[in-house]
């Protein structure tokens, strides 16, 4: 399979994930049309702007006008299915694999604009966690990111593996592979188990 192509569709796959959880969430706070489309679009672009912008690059948006055909499939479904419904456990796994892609993605790009280790550690987690903290706040819900499943650590777990698999001088697809592995098993395992981190006992 040609990689470039095998790349393009695991954007598309990701980014439509994270648009349909952000519509999905936008219909369930009782947000118009026009709300629903901004969410699925903010939740699924801004993880990539907000890295792009960190190393002086175009957000991929701009690039790629592309990536609004998933978003705007996200928001038909959400729309024409009618009444409101919870995020599903297979839209939830579909995120979980857009979490590991945008992981693994942002990590690549930030090594590739000579990101040091640390920098494209963190921009490997900015880049997917970014959408669904900011369409958490603007939904004026708790964000699931600082409070449960333990995505910030999935995604950091993620990163940082695949710049060990990197720096040991991996085959790229095993590296790839395995991080977004290691994100989706952490991810799983913390849905699971109700997993998430310590945290400061009321006294």
């Amino acid at each position: 399979m040609d990689l470039e192509l095998l790349v393009f569709g695991l954007d598309i796959v990701s980014t439509f994930a994270f648009a349909l959880v952000g519509a999905r969430v936008a219909a369930n706070k009782g947000l118009d049309y026009g709300g629903i489309l901004f969410i699925a679009a903010v939740a699924s672009l801004a993880g990539g702007t907000m890295r792009n912008i960190f190393v002086g690059q175009q957000p991929p948006w701009v690039l790629f006008p592309w990536l609004f055909a998933p978003v705007a499939l996200a928001f038909l479904i959400t729309v024409l299915s009618g009444k409101s419904k919870n995020v599903g456990r297979f839209v939830l796994s579909l995120d979980t694999f857009g979490l590991a892609v945008a992981t693994v993605s942002s990590v690549q790009f930030a090594i590739s604009y000579k990101a040091p280790v640390v920098a494209a550690a963190v921009l490997g987690l900015i880049g997917a966690v970014s959408g669904g903290l900011f369409r958490d706040i603007m939904c004026q819900r708790q964000p699931v990111l600082l409070h449960r499943e333990t995505i910030g650590t999935a995604c950091f777990s993620g990163a940082l593996v695949y710049l060990v698999t990197d720096a040991l001088h991996l085959h790229e697809a095993a590296s790839v592979v395995v991080a977004g592995s290691v994100v989706i098993l952490v991810r799983e395992l913390s849905i699971k188990f109700n997993w998430n981190l310590p945290r400061i006992g009321k006294g």
